[in-house]
Order: structure tokens, then C-alpha cells, then sequence
């Protein structure tokens, strides 16, 4: 019995094992990413891509899905940096009201859970941006700007992610 145990446990590949492990962990932890602004999701999610790949000696999984999910994974990242930025910069956003926003998604991620995180930078934003001007309804547009830039890069990055994970597994299956 113990042989036989020992001749599978020497059989088992524990580095793709390993790979595996760590990429399931990497693409959930992705996932999550997409909506919690803390955690770098899209990345997360090419690097899950990277390690099932290397599992596989890149014979299933090919270099060239890999470079598709890593470019995808930059585009996310350009795309919700710009568009929150941008809402902010459309309505005239000062640094105070950018920085506010900032910070507000910070509390949120924190104190708020999922409902801190939609609210928060809006609160952030209106409160930064009426500390610098004091005209409450500059602040509010301001406010509601970049919460609908937020919004909008949360969207591409959740589109983008399940794109990713959508040629990952047609990469695998198919």
C-alpha cells in the first residue's frame, strides 16, 4: 500500500500543480479586482493566464494567448485610468477634487464594502472638489463626473476581464 502511495506521489507533477494553484488564486483574486480598486485585476488575471501556461510547457496554452491576455490586461488599465480621469477633468476638476476621489474610493474599499466603493468616490470627489472652490453645485457635478468615469472604467475592466478569462479557457478547451 505505502508503495503505491509513494509511486503516485512521485508521478504527480507538483510544479504544474503548484501553477495551477497559484493560477486560480491569481484569476479569482483578478476577478474580485475588476470591482475592488485596490487589488490590480486585469494584471492579476494575465499573470493567472502566464501560470497556466508555463503548467503546460506553453504547448496548450501558447505564447500567443499569453501576449493577447497581457495587452488586454494594459488596455484595462489605460482605459480605467483614463476614464476616471477624465470625467473629473470634463466637469474641471481640480487636484483637490481629484484627490478627493482618490481618497474616497481608498475609505471605501475599507469602511463601506460594495456600497462604499460606488458611493464613496463620489463623496470624496464633492468634498475635495467644494474644499477647494466652495460652489456646492461645481462640487456636485464634479462629483457625480467621476463617479460616472469610475462607472464606466469599472465596466471596460469587467468587460475586459471576462474576455480574458473567455480566450484563456477557449485557449485551453479548444
Amino acid at each position: 500500500m505505502w508503495e503505491s502511495i509513494s509511486t503516485w506521489f512521485l508521478s504527480v507533477d507538483w510544479f504544474a500543480v503548484l501553477c495551477w494553484m497559484g493560477a486560480i488564486s491569481s484569476i479569482v483574486a483578478g476577478l474580485a479586482g475588476t470591482i475592488v480598486p485596490a487589488l490590480p485585476g486585469l494584471p492579476l488575471i494575465a499573470v493567472g493566464a502566464a501560470l497556466i501556461a508555463w503548467a503546460g510547457h506553453f504547448e496548450v496554452v501558447g505564447w500567443s494567448t499569453v501576449i493577447v491576455i497581457a495587452i488586454l490586461a494594459i488596455i484595462g488599465v489605460v482605459v480605467d485610468t483614463v476614464a476616471q480621469s477624465a470625467g473629473a477633468q470634463k466637469a474641471g476638476a481640480s487636484a483637490k477634487g481629484i484627490w478627493g476621489s482618490v481618497l474616497g474610493t481608498f475609505a471605501g474599499v475599507f469602511v463601506g464594502g460594495l456600497v462604499g466603493i460606488l458611493i464613496f468616490p463620489l463623496i470624496g470627489a464633492f468634498v475635495g472638489e467644494f474644499l477647494a472652490k466652495r460652489d456646492l453645485l461645481h462640487a456636485g457635478r464634479v462629483g457625480v463626473a467621476t463617479w460616472i468615469g469610475m462607472v464606466v472604467g469599472t465596466a471596460a475592466k469587467v468587460a475586459l476581464a471576462f474576455m480574458m478569462v473567455g480566450i484563456l479557457i477557449w485557449a485551453y478547451w479548444v
